[in-house]
């Protein structure tokens, strides 16, 4: 998300021109419990900090994710700030891989300089994972080392990404951590819809509510129409209080187009903004959820469509694999400025 002042009204959604809407409090205050940002040393130069937009070639569509490529030597709170100062939903920080990971998981000759250790951290706190984030990154690096294999190790896993150009342009494939996906309850659902003012009868029946997770928790609640998913005006606090308590970092909000087409949106009070523009993590959730239900065929290809409700379209493409726990999450990406 672009770097603005505070909303007063947190239940609206980020308007059209803005790639997401700022928490009601400034992002770029730590969360209460965050530690307090680490002045660097005067002369400890400051990181640089790549803009890239991932799940689109055009720079004014997809969501826009913060890339540091080197961020040895930096705190925890200082990647944070630096999250903070940038203003996305979230931002990866890269350093060096842990020992061991490289040739012996799957890269093979030429690993040297193609694994790393990848954190995520939104405007007020860190993630486990973030796809956009991610892909994000793996353009990055692919334009300056060179389309091919990856390795990312995060604090959800071991995550594999593959980066190609196609068409004259850059794209990136991430094969998630093993997925799960478990009942949602009652009381949980009821409250989510209240926070969103949501009444029951304006959910998919064919689609029941779950909690999916290929690196972090989503609530995936169905519409039964696209109106009813582009109307989204939340109680941000109400909805944040229980995503915290649930530990989920979004709210996939469906409507099925067709069988292997789908319209998404993802509040993400938890991480200081009203909607995430395109969610990779949740896409590769999704994925999994459709599977478990029998939504779609084991082997099939998926497209999610976000970010046109805010005006930045995205588009990310989903792959399940017979017998493959992993679930598939690619698109393209571009650099901003």
């Amino acid at each position: 998300m672009t770097h603005t002042e505070p909303t007063p009204r947190p239940q609206s959604p980020a308007s059209p021109d803005s790639p997401a809407a700022p928490a009601p409090d400034s992002p770029a205050a730590p969360a209460p419990d965050s530690p307090a940002p680490d002045s660097p040393a005067p002369d400890s130069p400051a990181p640089e900090v790549l803009h890239y937009t991932a799940f689109s070639a055009d720079p004014e569509g997809g969501n826009p994710a913060g890339v540091v490529l080197d961020a040895s030597g930096m705190s925890d709170a200082q990647m944070l700030a630096v999250a903070a100062e940038v203003g996305y939903s979230e931002s990866a920080f890269l350093t060096a891989p842990p020992e061991g990971l490289g040739g012996a998981e799957g890269l093979g000759g030429g690993a040297e300089g193609r694994a790393f250790t990848v954190r995520y951290f939104s405007p007020v706190a860190e993630v486990p994972f973030c796809g956009h984030a991610t892909i994000a990154a793996a353009v990055a690096l692919g334009e300056r080392i060179g389309p091919g294999e990856l390795l990312f190790a995060t604090r959800a896993g071991t995550v594999p990404v593959s980066v190609a150009v196609e068409d004259g342009a850059p794209r990136a494939t991430l094969t998630s951590v093993e997925p799960y996906v478990e009942e949602a309850a009652a009381e949980d659902v009821a409250e989510a819809l209240a926070a969103l003012d949501w009444p029951a009868e304006d959910l998919d029946p064919a689609l029941p509510p779950r909690v999916a997770f290929a690196g972090a928790r989503h609530l995936v609640l169905a519409a039964a129409s696209r109106e009813r998913l582009a109307e989204l005006r939340y109680d941000f606090e109400r909805l944040k209080a229980l995503m915290l308590r649930l530990d989920l970092t979004t709210v996939q909000l469906v409507w099925r187009a067709s069988e292997t087409v789908f319209h998404v949106r993802d509040p993400f009070p938890v991480g200081g903004v009203v909607e995430d523009p395109a969610t990779g993590a949740a896409a590769a959730a999704f994925g999994a959820y459709a599977r478990e239900l029998g939504l779609v065929p084991e082997a099939a290809v998926l497209t999610l469509h976000q970010g046109e409700d805010l005006g930045r379209p995205a588009e990310l493409t989903v792959e399940l694999r017979t017998a493959d726990p992993g679930v598939r999450v690619s698109g393209t990406g571009a650099r901003m400025r």
